[in-house]
């Protein structure tokens, strides 16, 4: 069985788990012997009502037929195994298997006419994490590195835009900060927040790493950047910025206090669920209330080519209690939403759900689903959205939208939007090209935002 779940984990791609090489305790971060020129951001604000965001991403692909999209009334190769639920809105139904979802509609927006024509992992997820198709020439920056590169101090301590457990989504080929800094990379926990004893690999010290060493490679540095400045009469010179933030992390008891989970109350880990989404999810709420802008929550499976049924519902065959991939994600997102809002962080921080495609409108011989990305679903809550709103609607098997087709680039620009940063504002490649922050002609999903 561990064997199989294993290999669920493993996309039709051919891409496992298999752990990226590690190098000491800065290796993480992506510390470099070189440093890379800083890029100057010229966009300016809009104004947006959200300071954080928080994605939740389902690597592989999410079917929208068994989720936010489901079909009651086509045929039964289309509308798949489960029923459905009626939600609080009459006429929004939802997935059987998101009650808890389900009961917050009324802070929902779900859209539900997503388009795009890249049907393979590593472009749909550049895609959908960028608003940008991807081309050979240059990769883009995610939403959350750009967020990083825009608004974080250049003194915090976290990372500025961090992905637990960790960032290898669409096939592990994307690296985040596209031809932004190295330094606004997603910082990878690289832990398993679920497990007894979790703890941030490489946030401690490894063995014979030592404060004082750590210390005194701080002032070596130092001291080499004022060497090259003298050679170089006058010039300012460059700092390593990557190496100042490992080091502010790895120095900091409040670093390690925000990862610490067991400070959490049990009642509340439970309500979380005990599975890594609802861990993880756990995990950025403590992130973002700490002042981390931006949060990717990296959920893998969903490339559900087969065992369609066992895999989203029950997870193992003969589950007393399922604890697939759907209600993990309804306990994880419920839990998520209710917490922010006793909080009083919902307003101002942007809940996002969505992965890189849909599933096909019928079941295959299999017994699953494959790539679909001409119609999919998208979740979004709080930080200036409208509640209890559906955009969109696909055609009556979910094969293409019926109306109001919404591409990643629109989708892209209303997060800009309202996270406050100019949707047409500039950045520079490190080579000075000036580049949008979002494609020509993307516009913001009005229907979406708050009035």
């Amino acid at each position: 069985m561990v064997n199989r779940q294993r290999e669920w984990r493993r996309r039709c791609d051919g891409v496992s788990r298999r752990d990226l090489l590690q190098v000491g305790a800065l290796s993480a971060l992506g510390i470099t012997a070189g440093t890379l020129p800083g890029q100057l951001a010229e966009a300016g604000s809009s104004g947006g009502r959200a300071k954080r965001c928080i994605l939740l991403w389902l690597d592989g692909g999410p079917s929208h037929l068994e989720t936010l999209d489901p079909k009651p009334d086509a045929p039964q190769e289309v509308r798949g195994p489960f029923e459905v639920i009626q939600t609080p809105i009459p006429g929004i139904l939802l997935s059987e298997l998101l009650p808890r979802t389900a009961g917050l509609i009324q802070k929902l927006a779900i859209i539900r006419s997503m388009t795009s024509p890249l049907g393979e992992h590593n472009f749909g997820t550049h895609y959908m994490m960028t608003g940008y198709k991807p081309t050979s020439v240059l990769e883009y920056p995610v939403v959350g590195s750009v967020l990083g590169h825009m608004k974080s101090s250049p003194d915090a301590i976290l990372p500025a835009h961090t992905a637990v457990p960790d960032f290898r989504v669409g096939g592990a080929k994307l690296t985040g900060n596209g031809y932004l800094p190295a330094s606004v990379a997603p910082f990878s926990v690289l832990g398993d927040p679920a497990k007894k004893g979790f703890k941030v690999r490489d946030l401690d010290f490894f063995t014979h790493v030592t404060a004082d060493r750590m210390q005194r490679r701080r002032r070596y540095l130092a001291q080499l950047d004022q060497f090259r400045r003298e050679l170089e009469s006058g010039d300012e010179g460059q700092h390593d910025p990557q190496f100042e933030q490992a080091y502010r992390l790895v120095m900091s008891s409040s670093a390690r206090e925000a990862f610490a989970l067991e400070q959490e109350p049990e009642q509340v880990r439970r309500r979380y669920g005990s599975k890594t989404m609802g861990q993880s999810c756990l995990l950025a709420r403590r992130l973002v209330e700490r002042g981390v802008p931006f949060v990717t929550v990296n959920q893998r499976g969903w490339d559900t080519h087969n065992d369609l049924y066992t895999r989203l519902k029950e997870g193992y065959s003969g589950a007393r209690v399922p604890v697939g991939l759907i209600p993990t994600l309804d306990t994880a997102f419920s839990a998520l939403v209710e917490d922010l809002q006793q909080r009083g962080l919902l307003d101002e921080t942007l809940v996002m759900v969505m992965g890189e495609f849909g599933r096909t409108p019928k079941l295959n011989t299999l017994g699953g689903r494959d790539h679909w990305p001409r119609v999919f679903s998208v979740m979004m809550c709080g930080g200036g959205i409208r509640g209890g709103t559906v955009v969109g609607a696909s055609d009556s098997v979910g094969e293409s939208p019926a109306n109001r087709p919404v591409t990643p680039s629109d989708l892209a620009c209303t997060v800009f939007h309202l996270l406050g940063i100019d949707p047409a504002g500039l950045l520079q490649t490190a080579d000075g090209r000036p580049v949008r922050i979002t494609a020509d002609g993307s516009r913001p999903i009005s229907e979406v935002l708050e009035a």
